[in-house]
């Protein structure tokens, strides 16, 4: 499901990088290790004011999750909204995909990053977001 395409594109987040292999990347602490996706000044575990950009695996486990059937009119329900844990022990909240049905999400499944087009603007330049698949 991943997006490959002369089109021009735009990922949702800053932390989204669309290269040959899609990947997610943190800042993550440099003395405890704590990563995050958003700009920190400093750490929320420890303090600590240094960072550095690290990549996040791509693999994952599903941690948590719920089968979301409300939402907003131009959002199709029902999806799955989880939490993961990659092989490196981070933790990213985004939607399972690739799903035939949500209730087939469970608890410890085997899951991958993937990319796909949530939006097209005027000038046909693709949104590019970023989930999970079965693996």
């Amino acid at each position: 499901m991943s997006v490959e395409s002369d089109t021009p594109r735009v990922p949702i987040v800053d932390y989204l990088q669309l290269e040959e292999v899609p990947h997610l990347l943190t800042n993550q602490c440099s003395s405890c290790g704590a990563r995050f996706f958003d700009r920190r000044n400093a750490c929320g575990a420890c303090g600590a004011t240094g960072f550095t950009t690290t990549r996040v695996a791509n693999q994952a486990v599903l941690k948590a999750f719920s089968i979301v059937h409300r939402a907003a009119p131009t959002v199709e329900v029902p999806f799955v909204s989880a939490i993961v844990e990659t092989d490196d022990g981070t933790t990213v909240r985004s939607n399972v995909v690739g799903l035939d049905d949500p209730a087939e999400a469970k608890l410890g499944m085997a899951l991958e990053l993937t990319t796909y087009v949530c939006g097209t603007d005027d000038d046909g330049t693709e949104c590019v977001a970023f989930g999970y698949t079965r693996a």
